[in-house]
């Protein structure tokens, strides 16, 4: 296999099938499991707030991405706006539910992956990428076509459908979901998705089964694989040490980024959600204990990235 792995389906032609393939997706939407099967083809907004066309946020260099992602150069960041879950507490509250940024055609999300790799950023990282899987599709092969070379970067709540993923094998070189909850009514209550739990195991099996764990090169820059990702909550320590169990059962070489930096973002810093556990950040001893959770698991390449 070639790589990047988008590399032999652009050879073949497969790459341009799955562009129109997740086109068809766009007709009555279902890329994400809200299924609101609007028209976003003809321009009508599905739950994500999102038409035909991706509304990009801004993009450039990330230096503040893990350490194999963003090396010295940083990782090349393309933030998309709106979003299909719908958290309390959005880390991206502006990004997601503000909805900025202008409307951007295949050739113009195209020349922006080429800009980042012009730069030198060591990938392309689609921030929130599960409702503009078909934009991102029919931009690539414009992209490869002039010279695109950087893996890609699927930066995702794991709040993702199957279908969308499936037309991402061997296109994507390294997954990085963002597992949240494991409690359906804590998932229901502040993600207000009430399948997210059952939702993530299924995307993050599905993604593992395409790519594996987590593989280095020589210089520690991810080169293809599953890099996990855990915010962990406040008073969330049950949910920390289930989804660790549960991931280790996955491979207990998962890479797994246990992430300290939550703070009430959104509607959780509104004052009827302050006695709310969202209503307050993480404390330091809460993510180390996320973080012995985790290791306690079997899961080695756990760290505090």
């Amino acid at each position: 296999m070639s790589w990047p792995a988008y590399l032999d389906l652009y050879e073949s032609g497969e790459l341009d099938r799955r562009a129109k393939a997740a086109s068809e997706l766009l007709r009555s939407c279902e890329l994400c499991p809200r299924a609101c099967g609007k028209d976003r083809s003809a321009g009508q907004l599905g739950e994500c707030h999102t038409g035909r066309l991706a509304r990009v946020a801004g993009a450039g260099p990330h230096h503040g991405e893990e350490p194999c992602l963003r090396g010295r150069r940083g990782s090349g960041t393309i933030f998309f706006s709106g979003c299909g879950l719908g958290c309390l507490f959005c880390q991206n509250w502006g990004i997601s539910h503000g909805r900025p940024g202008p409307e951007i055609d295949a050739p113009g999300l195209a020349a922006v992956m080429l800009d980042l790799q012009a730069e030198g950023c060591h990938n392309i990282n689609l921030v929130t990428p599960s409702h503009v899987v078909p934009q991102i599709l029919a931009a690539l092969p414009q992209a490869v076509g002039h010279g695109l070379r950087a893996p890609l970067v699927y930066n995702t709540s794991a709040y993702d459908s199957l279908a969308a993923l499936r037309l991402l094998e061997d296109v994507v070189d390294i997954y990085m979901p963002d597992f949240k909850y494991w409690s359906p009514t804590l998932a229901e209550r502040f993600l207000t998705a009430r399948d997210y739990p059952e939702v993530a195991r299924r995307s993050l099996t599905e993604m593992y089964r395409q790519v594996g764990d987590l593989a280095l090169d020589s210089r520690g820059l991810a080169r293809r694989g599953l890099l996990v990702r855990h915010l962990v909550m406040p008073e969330g320590l049950a949910e920390s040490a289930a989804i660790a169990r549960w991931l280790a059962a996955l491979s207990p070489d998962t890479y797994l980024n246990v992430m300290a930096q939550y703070r009430p973002e959104g509607r959780a810093a509104r004052e009827s959600l302050r006695s709310e556990p969202i209503g307050r950040a993480t404390t330091s001893r809460e993510h180390a204990a996320a973080l012995s959770c985790a290791r306690a698991a079997g899961l080695w390449r756990a760290e505090a990235a």
